[in-house]
Formats: C-alpha cells, structure tokens, sequence
C-alpha cells in the first residue's frame, strides 16, 4: 500500500473534528448548557472517537490529546455556535449534510489510520465506524437522549461502509488517496438517501397494542445529529 499522505490525514480529521464539534455545540445549546458546557460538549463531539480509535491501536498520547490543533478547532467551533446560535441554528437543515460529511471524514481517516497502524482489516473497518459514532454517542448520553447512532437511518451502516472501501483499496493496492475519496463519497451518499429517502435498517414488530416509543423520536431525523 502507497502511504497516504499525513496532511491528507490531518485535513480529513480536523474537517470532521470541526464539523462535529458545531453539532455538539449546539445540541449544548439546545438543551440550556452554559458557555463551558458548550465548550466540553464540543470536543467530545469532535474528539472523543478519534481519541478511542487511538488508544485501541496504540497511538498514545491521542492526536486530540498531543496536537494542539484538535482542542483549537473545537474551542473555535464551540464559540462561534455559542456566540451566533441564532445563525447557526437557521442553518441546523445544512447541518444535516455538514454532519454526513464529517461522518464520511471521520470513517475514512479512522480506517487509514488503524491500517497505518497494522491493524486487521475487518478491525480497521470497524475502527473507522467507531471513529465516526463515537464522539456522537457519548455526546447523546451526556445529556441524556439515545444515541443517534442506535435511532437514526443508516448512521452506523454508512460510516462501516466508507471505512470498508478504504480497507478494501488497501487490500487491492489501491492508492489511499483514491479509495479514501471513493470510500468517503459512499459514506455520505447513503446518508444522503437515508435523510431523503428515511432509509433504515428493519425494526423489530411490537405486541398489538403497545405503545411505539420511537414516534416520540421521529422528530431527530430532521435534528442535528
């Protein structure tokens, strides 16, 4: 495999490092959380999944943790959601599309990475989904919702799926450069069908009669995730 180049890295993390943390601030904001609040929720969003991805594979201290450039973009997006709510809230439908392109960041970076690394294949896939749902789960727990990615249309399928692209273009010899665009393009186009089209994995069918919890949750679809 060529090896991909570390700006490359460095760009598509800090892309969806920024992209995550706008989401995690303003799910802060909604829910009534003060500036540092905001701040924290930020970088969780934003670097809590990459940070996993590294101590599972070795990479210690976490690039969040060692790079000053991760903490900076957050504190940036952190501020300006807080400072300019009002227009970043006007703007949560574009969220949906900036929240999908930080998805397919995350999963291409976090395969490239875990493959960097020496890791299995079908492990490097799965760190690629864990980077790109990680920081948005424990984002939903700590202010008390379920995670996004156990509710929403194919958040999970479609980050595994970029991130196995790449995994496969290492297995051809493909070079990362293309198997990392061709594996972030399929990540967000099946999100993109999925916001459109609502589509999502089978549901287990309820007794007759009992309630569905999930209509008190349709509405996320259309939330910032």
């Amino acid at each position: 495999m060529l090896p991909i180049p570390h700006a490359l890295l460095l760009v598509l993390d800090l892309g969806g490092t920024f992209v995550f943390a706008v989401s995690g601030a303003m799910v802060a904001v909604k829910h009534r959380l003060d500036i540092l609040g905001v701040l924290v929720l930020a970088f969780v969003t934003g670097n809590v999944g990459g940070m996993t991805r590294d101590v599972l594979i070795g990479a210690v201290p976490p690039a969040a943790i060692a790079d000053w450039k991760y903490l900076a973009v957050s504190v940036v997006a952190g501020l300006v959601t807080f400072f300019w709510y009002p227009v970043t809230d006007r703007l949560r439908d574009h969220m949906l599309w900036f929240d999908a392109i930080g998805l397919a960041f995350f999963a291409v970076a976090g395969a490239e990475k875990a493959l960097v690394f020496n890791i299995s294949p079908a492990m490097a896939a799965i760190l690629g989904m864990l980077t790109g749902v990680g920081g948005g789960m424990l984002r939903d727990m700590l202010v008390t919702e379920i995670p996004v990615v156990l509710r929403a249309d194919l958040y999970a399928l479609a980050a595994f799926a970029g991130a196995a692209v790449v995994v496969g273009g290492h297995l051809s010899g493909v070079p990362p450069v293309i198997s990392t665009a061709v594996g972030g393009v399929l990540c967000f186009a099946l999100r993109f069908m999925a916001i459109r089209r609502g589509w999502h994995l089978p549901l287990a069918k309820l007794s007759r009669g009992q309630p569905d919890g999930s209509r008190s949750e349709s509405h996320h679809r259309d939330e910032v995730h």
